[in-house]
């Protein structure tokens, strides 16, 4: 569905088919793109690798230096690999947290330059542990969000085809939201909320997000 198919089917759903409307388009726009990116963090919607979006998932690494940035798109990592220049075999990194770091790898932060063998991520940050010896390229898969803003009619959500329907539910609950006599209705953009819920699922917390996403062994500790 494009763009102009979705906010035509907000304004039936929502009753606001007269001009001047209670949501303009811009809004209706704003409410579908938010909508697109929940969908992809909800139902990991839109998987990536350095093969498929080398933009997104290759990062540049300068020799002797540990610290790099994530794509802002990329939220969350499935896979994480160093590859040295002129290497054609790729070396998979344990994805860990400072913390376990600390923990298990005495004096990580003197390391001496060498191939990297764990990567510590923290918000949008990544720490190679050690720091390479050679220049090389971090090779990553995981989950992004939508790359672009959908802003002509004719755009389409990022997502596959088959979902788009039901990013109305979250423009519908974004509109009855809004605090505005005309339009305001808490119980229908509960309903809207719950309805996008059920079918993209809950959005994940902090907890379960990719930053506490490691390659460490779950279990309980005795004191």
């Amino acid at each position: 569905m494009t763009l102009a198919d979705l906010v035509a089917r907000y304004r039936v759903a929502a009753n606001d088919l007269v001009a001047p409307h209670f949501c303009t388009d811009e809004e209706v726009t704003t409410f579908l793109n938010e909508a697109q990116n929940e969908a992809a963090i909800r139902g990991r919607m839109l998987r990536t690798t350095a093969e498929a979006e080398p933009a997104v998932c290759e990062i540049d690494v300068t020799a002797g230096a540990s610290l790099y940035s994530l794509h802002p798109a990329l939220y969350e990592l499935s896979y994480q690999a160093w590859r040295a220049s002129g290497e054609t075999v790729r070396t998979p990194l344990a994805l860990v947290t400072r913390e376990w770091l600390d923990r298990n790898v005495l004096y990580w932060r003197d390391m001496p330059q060498d191939a990297p063998r764990y990567i510590a991520k923290d918000g949008h940050s990544l720490q190679l542990v050690p720091a390479p010896a050679k220049a090389g390229e971090i090779l990553l898969e995981g989950y992004r969000t939508p790359l672009e803003r959908m802003t002509d009619d004719t755009d389409e959500p990022a997502i596959p085809a088959l979902h788009h329907i039901h990013l109305v539910q979250w423009a519908l609950y974004r509109a009855f939201s809004k605090p505005d006599a005309d339009l305001f209705d808490p119980s229908r953009a509960a309903m809207a909320e719950a309805e996008f819920t059920r079918y993209f699922g809950a959005r994940p917390d902090s907890d379960l997000r990719s930053d506490t996403r490691c390659d460490e062994i779950q279990h309980n500790v005795a004191w």
